[in-house]
């Protein structure tokens, strides 16, 4: 404690001249806060903006939803998190700002000591705080303005209404005290947005001493935040997390992210210093740590940088689950705006070239977009001989001049290789089956780095404008001490995430659009699996469509339509007879059209599986018209869904697209699934559709109707839905 007081002092009178080379910031004052209206309505004038404390010791982030401040001396050290929309506090206690397993031992990065009581933070204490001799001392800070994470481009259709990326980032230095550590800086890096609560918090290590360090771990968040319930029995698994706060980190694989947070990183845990909570065994879990449970493991050499996982903390306002939606899915708009982008494609089941032709040919006459190599295609993009190249940019280039785009498929988790090149099991030593998906390629091994390289070969050298990615790294570890990807165990994983990742952003980097299973949303891929399971499409057509419903409605929570796809099997798909396919498609038209206006009037695109789009004239004008709808619709068709009635068979089913910023400011589908008309009173909730006071609504394009708005922004409406169909209306 002595060098504690001592150090803290030294450094408090130091570092109250600390200031940013170039900047001057405003003065803080309370009266900078105002109420401001709805921000998933109208999050316009939120901007971000970087304050000093009239006695300098703070610095505050601030954009009129959130407000996150920072005492500077004698160390830095969050001590207040707020929620500006309900005013409420997330922190109830001063912890580091991150922590460092290097060379095998813990080091803090900032933090102060001394609070007394860790239920709650009074200001008045934080005077008396002293910082830790070993801990990582505060030397300056920058701030600049938030970049994009990604260069994207696109060669596809995007929303007119998404937002840019502007905001904030200051970033916090340090340097090590203790001889060990020499030459090891450290960054924090905060990253504010401009009209959304979101902030997104990194690490950047930089050797620029003459050792080499081991990086055990980063964790790269620690937060003493209120708990959510006070339970005087319990354990942390059974018991509420805060709701306050969404937290996602670009660590998720294997489709981690469906239906949780990101749990390869996040991380409630008890804290014992906690000694008023209620819980009488004092497993409160009301401590956050965000890292990856396994590694980095690297070895950080002369004038190398290391980069932690990204954290993105979105502060909630509601429990209600479509508000939490809406905001996770406004998250993604702006941080990841490549999962906006939706291009209309078939999956074509090819066995020769003229297949290849007839599709892209029939793409052109019924406004499609794309064709995709689907798996048992005989495109190989690991081939990648001239011959093979040359092929297939013939190809390409015929659909370029047709106006359509073109892709393939490759498999990498669920296959095997070889020995040398396949998943090492940790336990027995061997590739015996110790991947997740049973036996797997390393992608740190000979093998998989050429699968990489190839892969990048053939897509550039055919001009090839969609990647279909099936079994993208799911985060096996391998313990081989010979693949040239990775040393061993302790960095196998983050070894083969850094390579996955590279892959996904040199495709974003070219416009190359990314079709991929797992959760890489926020390093580049633009589209996941809505959902499903693929035996159910092996079912009669009957059970398809309610059960397509379903997942629509259940895939769109927590993401956007763009998204998600979703599967229609023009031809046989893992089992199944007649009753399971649309071919002969001419004799089952009126399935194929309401399969389709199901997906696009979700705004989800669907994998087409099969030879063709259609095979008379008849069919041919039902797939274009049902094209030209969605295109004439296609921004509020790709907005955000509000979730009415979820589909079981029994009564009639629907969403809401909403959108503020568009003049088709909702779009509703409705479904009857009986044998039977039905007339039914459906409450429309039209908050999130900007309206105040009235609503003009048109059904299928007839006669316009002006509804007065209820107090809860609803409007009423009767409507008839005919038997076995759908029905659907604009809001104006």
């Amino acid at each position: 404690m002595k060098n504690r007081i001592i150090i803290g002092t030294v450094l408090a009178i130091l570092q109250l001249s600390v200031k940013a080379v170039g900047q001057v910031l405003p003065v803080w004052d309370n009266a900078t806060m105002q109420h401001r209206p709805d921000w998933l309505i109208n999050p316009a004038g939120n901007k971000a903006q970087v304050f000093k404390s009239k006695d300098g010791k703070e610095l505050v982030l601030y954009n009129g939803l959130l407000k996150r401040t920072f005492r500077i001396a004698p160390n830095v050290a969050c001590v207040d998190y707020q929620n500006l929309s309900t005013g409420r506090q997330l922190l109830r206690a001063v912890k580091a700002e991150a922590r460092l397993t290097v060379n095998g031992h813990d080091y803090n990065v900032g933090g102060l000591y001394g609070q007394k009581e860790n239920a709650y933070l009074l200001p008045a204490e934080l005077d008396q705080m002293t910082t830790g001799s070993n801990d990582f001392q505060f030397v300056d800070y920058t701030i600049k303005p938030v970049a994009p994470y990604l260069n994207w481009k696109t060669r596809f259709w995007k929303p007119t209404t998404g937002q840019a990326v502007t905001g904030k980032m200051i970033s916090f230095r340090y340097r090590a005290t203790i001889p060990a550590l020499n030459g090891l800086e450290v960054k924090v890096n905060y990253e504010l947005y401009d009209n959304i609560p979101l902030i997104v918090k990194s690490l950047t290590l930089d050797n620029v001493g003459d050792h080499t360090f081991k990086i055990n771990r980063v964790v790269n968040e620690i937060l003493g935040v209120v708990e959510e319930e006070s339970a005087v029995v319990g354990n942390p698994d059974n018991m509420k997390k805060n709701q306050g706060i969404y937290l996602e980190t670009n660590y998720a694989f294997n489709n981690s992210m469906r239906y949780a947070q990101s749990d390869q990183t996040t991380h409630w845990k008890t804290d014992t210093a906690y000694t008023s909570q209620v819980n009488y065994d004092f497993k409160t879990p009301c401590l956050l740590e965000v890292y990856p449970e396994q590694g980095p493991g690297v070895e950080l050499k002369h004038g190398h940088i290391f980069n932690s996982v990204r954290t993105h903390e979105l502060l909630m306002d509601s429990d209600d689950r479509e508000r939490r939606g809406l905001a996770i899915r406004k998250m993604y708009n702006v941080v990841a705006p490549w999962t906006m982008v939706n291009p209309i494609f078939m999956h074509l089941v090819s066995k020769n070239d003229d297949q290849v032709i007839t599709a892209i040919d029939q793409c052109a006459a019924t406004g499609y977009e794309a064709v995709i190599l689907s798996f048992g295609s005989h495109c190989n993009m690991e081939d990648v001989s001239n011959d093979n190249i040359a092929h297939w940019k013939k190809l390409t280039d015929y659909a370029h001049s047709k106006g359509i785009k073109i892709g393939g498929y490759s498999l990498f988790s669920s296959r095997r290789i070889s020995d040398s090149d396949d998943v090492i099991d940790p336990v027995s030593g061997k590739p015996d089956r110790g991947a997740m998906f049973g036996n797997a390629p390393c992608l740190a091994s000979k093998w998989g780095l050429a699968y990489v390289q190839h892969l990048k070969t053939f897509m550039l050298g055919t001009g090839f404008d969609i990647f279909e990615n099936d079994g993208p790294y799911p985060g096996d570890v391998c313990a081989s001490v010979t693949h040239p990807g990775h040393q061993g165990l302790d960095d196998s994983q983050w070894q083969q995430m850094e390579l996955q990742k590279e892959l996904y952003h040199w495709c974003n980097q070219r416009g190359i659009y990314v079709n991929a299973p797992d959760w890489y949303f926020l390093d580049g891929s633009n589209k996941i699996s809505i959902g499903y399971r693929e035996v159910n499409f092996s079912l009669p057509r009957e059970n398809q469509k309610i059960l397509n419903r379903q997942n629509i409605f259940d895939g769109t929570w927590n993401k956007d339509p763009a998204m998600g796809w979703g599967f229609v099997p023009l031809t046989r798909y893992q089992g199944g007879g007649p009753e399971a396919v649309l071919e002969p498609l001419n004799e089952h038209l009126e399935d194929y059209k309401q399969l389709m206006m199901e997906y696009y009037g979700a705004g989800v695109q669907a994998c087409y599986r099969g030879p063709r789009l259609y095979d008379t004239d008849k069919t041919r004008q039902t797939v274009a018209e049902v094209i030209k709808w969605y295109k004439k619709y296609r921004d509020i068709l790709n907005s955000s869904v509000i979730h009415l009635r979820r589909a079981d068979g029994r009564d009639w089913d629907g969403i809401l697209h909403v959108n503020p910023n568009l003049k088709t400011k909702g779009l509703v589908m409705l479904y009857n699934p009986t044998g039977q008309a039905i007339t039914r009173h459906i409450k429309l909730p039209l908050y999130y559709t900007g309206l105040t006071a009235t609503a003009k609504v048109s059904e299928q394009e007839g006669a316009v109707k002006t509804y007065t708005l209820n107090r809860d922004y609803s409007v009423d409406l009767t409507l008839t839905i005919p038997a076995k169909n759908y029905t659907w209306l604009t809001i104006e």
